[in-house]
C-alpha cells in the first residue's frame, strides 16, 4: 500500500493554522517541520532574534523557543479560525507568566531592549493570518496587543527601579551574546 505524501493529502487549512498556534507553546521541531513550508516567511519577526528571521520551520521554531524562554505556562486560547481558499485568520489569546528575560531586537538584528522577569501573568489578544500552500504554512502575519501586554507584565509605566533592572538585563544579555562592550551602558 502506498501512503500519499503530505503534499498530496487534502488538508484543512484552518486546522493547519490552529495546530501552528498550539505548536508555538508546546511543539518540538518535528511539529514545526510538518506545519511550515521550507520557504515559509514570518512577516512579524522584526523584533525577534536573528535566528527567528530565517525561512522555514527553523525560523518559526526559533520564535517558539524565544517565547518559551521568557514566558512560563505559555498557552493559547483559540477563539475563531476561518479560512477562505488558502488564507486563514485565527483569533486567539496568548497567556503566560513573564518568568525569564525577554530580549527584543532591532530590525538590523542587534539587541534593543531586555525586559527582566516580573513574574506577572498576561493575556494578549492576537489575530494571526496564514497563507497555506500544499498543506503547509508559507506565510504568516499577526496583529497583537503589545501595549496591553506591556501593562499587564509590569513593563509600563516603567518605574526607575525597573528601568535600572532593564539596563542590567541588557548588559547581561549582550555580554552573553558577545554583542556589547561590558563597560558600555
Amino acid at each position: 500500500m502506498t501512503i500519499p505524501s503530505s503534499s498530496t493529502l487534502s488538508v484543512d487549512p484552518s486546522a493547519v493554522a490552529v495546530r501552528s498556534i498550539h505548536a508555538m507553546a508546546h511543539g518540538d521541531f518535528a511539529a514545526f517541520d510538518v506545519l511550515y513550508h521550507p520557504k515559509a516567511v514570518d512577516r512579524e519577526n522584526r523584533i525577534q532574534p536573528p535566528s527567528s528571521r530565517v525561512l522555514g520551520p527553523k525560523g518559526f521554531y526559533s520564535t517558539a523557543l524565544w517565547l518559551r524562554n521568557a514566558f512560563a505556562g505559555l498557552h493559547y486560547d483559540v477563539h475563531h479560525a476561518i479560512g477562505a481558499g488558502n488564507l486563514v485568520a485565527v483569533n486567539s489569546t496568548m497567556n503566560g507568566r513573564h518568568s525569564g528575560a525577554w530580549a527584543v531586537y532591532r530590525e538590523d538584528g542587534m539587541l534593543d531592549t531586555v525586559f527582566p522577569p516580573t513574574n506577572k501573568t498576561f493575556a494578549m489578544t492576537q489575530s494571526h493570518w496564514f497563507r497555506i500552500e500544499g498543506g503547509r504554512i508559507i506565510e504568516h502575519w499577526a496583529n497583537r496587543d503589545d501595549l496591553g501586554t506591556a501593562r499587564q507584565a509590569g513593563w509600563l509605566p516603567p518605574t526607575p527601579t525597573y528601568m535600572l533592572k532593564m539596563v542590567r538585563a541588557k548588559r547581561r544579555a549582550a555580554r552573553k551574546a558577545g554583542a556589547l562592550d561590558p563597560t558600555a551602558t
